[in-house]
């Protein structure tokens, strides 16, 4: 079985006929690449029978060798393994031989004697091109299936909603990526739990390591992610591993991003780019052997505009893109998370499921829940722990939600934040057909639950009533 703490998932091999060479490009690529996925072939009449054996995603290839020469495995490559990666690393510094080898599909051309750094992040440019391409091919056939391969992984987040059923199934196609992945969305929507998903199916052998990192100032920030040496800062007797460290082999996440001072964002940018850091006090470099995952209530594209976020580190932050809907898109899903939450509540209160009446889910389907699925917990929570009798009490959820929805008297005849809107070119509605208009539109939302309508409307029962006599006077 792969380690799946090996970089990149897929593997990558290394062919030449010069033994020496090829254990000191696997150094290199481990030491200042972190690439340690590799394997090694000095046979060129092997590499087929390992590309049909092995999970093999790129091939770094030479082509002056005996028996079949780099352009002869180029071409056998390109033609029965299309979906490999081929980089031509030869000897030969020709440019008539690289644009053949071009030609024929490899996807870069370097000499032997290129610069480190150059031939590094070229190999990487491939392994994330591969990595990508492997990703849309597995999102895609989720999609056309409508299917998920663990759905048990998923089971902590309560949603029957198609917007998170696509969610899910993208973060099943990123999850093995070693890149970034970036998850959006409001306060309460369950940023952490999309998180610890994505760590458990990546299947990485090490922890998920969380650290929250709103208010930590540039020193503290360091000190938490890359650690110290013994004697870097007044109080610092002895050395400490920083969570990057603790998280060797799987995974970091890095909650409210969006908070982090500009002095902290460069020094993450620097560990994507470089995936290296320096513990605090030392001059000997670390290599990154975690996936990072960052989560963000801010809208980075606004504070990117005013200047508070950085655009590089933004574009390396969301190579993978996740935004989770907030709970006013996802009504669907109110009865199970009612349901969920009784459940749990009267679990750790020590008390029987109570029944609720069948308004109730009418009475939140009409409210915004700026808080999400946390707010929406805290009220069943306190519900829970009031109630007296066999049914739930409604008193709770009225007190929250009735505030909300109903139109009150300090604020009647003042414009709505999102008032309707009417054609310039027809002619005005009159106020009789705008009030049978705003009844039945209450009607509608309150699934004819005259009561719950009437309080949409912040007006009495009676009243509304009285109104729908009125204007339906054959019922």
């Amino acid at each position: 079985m792969i380690n799946q703490t090996q970089y990149p998932e897929f593997g990558v091999l290394l062919v030449d006929d010069e033994a020496s060479f090829l254990r000191s490009l696997s150094i290199t690529l481990e030491r200042s690449g972190g690439i340690t996925h590799i394997h090694r072939c000095n046979d060129s009449r092997e590499v087929m029978g390992i590309l049909e054996c092995e999970h093999i995603g790129l091939v770094l290839l030479d082509l002056t060798m005996p028996h079949l020469s780099g352009q002869q495995l180029l071409e056998l490559i390109t033609e029965q393994h299309p979906d490999i990666s081929v980089i031509i690393i030869s000897g030969l510094n020709q440019i008539e031989s690289a644009v053949k080898c071009l030609q024929q599909g490899a996807f870069d051309y370097f000499v032997k004697t290129s610069e480190e750094g150059r031939l590094i992040e070229g190999i990487k440019r491939a392994i994330r091109m591969q990595e990508m391409r492997r990703e849309n091919l597995a999102l895609g056939q989720r999609i056309l299936n409508n299917s998920l391969e663990s759905p048990h992984v998923f089971e902590p987040i309560i949603s029957r909603s198609h917007q998170m059923r696509a969610v899910f199934q993208y973060l099943e196609s990123v999850a093995p990526s070693n890149q970034p992945l970036l998850i959006c969305g409001e306060s309460g929507t369950g940023k952490e739990l999309l998180a610890k998903a994505a760590h458990q199916l990546s299947k990485r052998s090490g922890p998920l390591v969380s650290v929250n990192v709103a208010g930590l100032d540039d020193n503290i920030f360091a000190d938490t992610l890359f650690g110290h040496q013994r004697g870097a800062f007044t109080g610092a007797e002895r050395s400490r591993a920083g969570l990057i460290e603790e998280a060797a082999g799987g995974t970091l996440f890095l909650d409210e991003i969006g908070d982090l001072s500009m002095a902290s964002q460069v020094k993450l940018l620097r560990l994507l780019q470089e995936g290296e850091y320096y513990p605090l006090g030392s001059d000997r470099p670390k290599r990154i052997r975690a996936r990072v995952i960052v989560a963000t209530h801010q809208e980075l594209q606004q504070r990117q505009a005013d200047g508070s976020f950085r655009r590089d580190l933004y574009y390396r932050l969301c190579t993978h893109k996740i935004h989770i809907p907030p709970l006013r898109q996802r009504k669907d899903d109110l009865p199970l998370l009612l349901d969920h939450f009784l459940t749990q509540a009267a679990a750790e209160i020590g008390k029987p499921v109570p029944g609720y009446p069948p308004e109730l889910p009418l009475l939140l389907s009409n409210y915004h829940f700026p808080g999400n699925i946390r707010e929406l917990r805290a009220l069943i929570f306190d519900a829970v722990t009031q109630h007296r009798s066999h049914l739930l009490s409604m008193e709770v959820f009225r007190q929250v939600i009735g505030q909300n929805i109903e139109t009150k008297e300090s604020t009647r005849g003042q414009p709505s934040e999102s008032l309707a809107t009417f054609n310039p070119e027809g002619p005005l509605p009159t106020l009789a057909q705008m009030d049978n208009l705003l009844v039945e539109e209450a009607l509608k939302r309150a699934d004819n639950n005259q009561s719950l309508a009437a309080r949409l409307l912040g007006i009495s029962q009676p009243a509304l009533s009285k109104r729908l006599k009125k204007s339906r006077p054959g019922e």
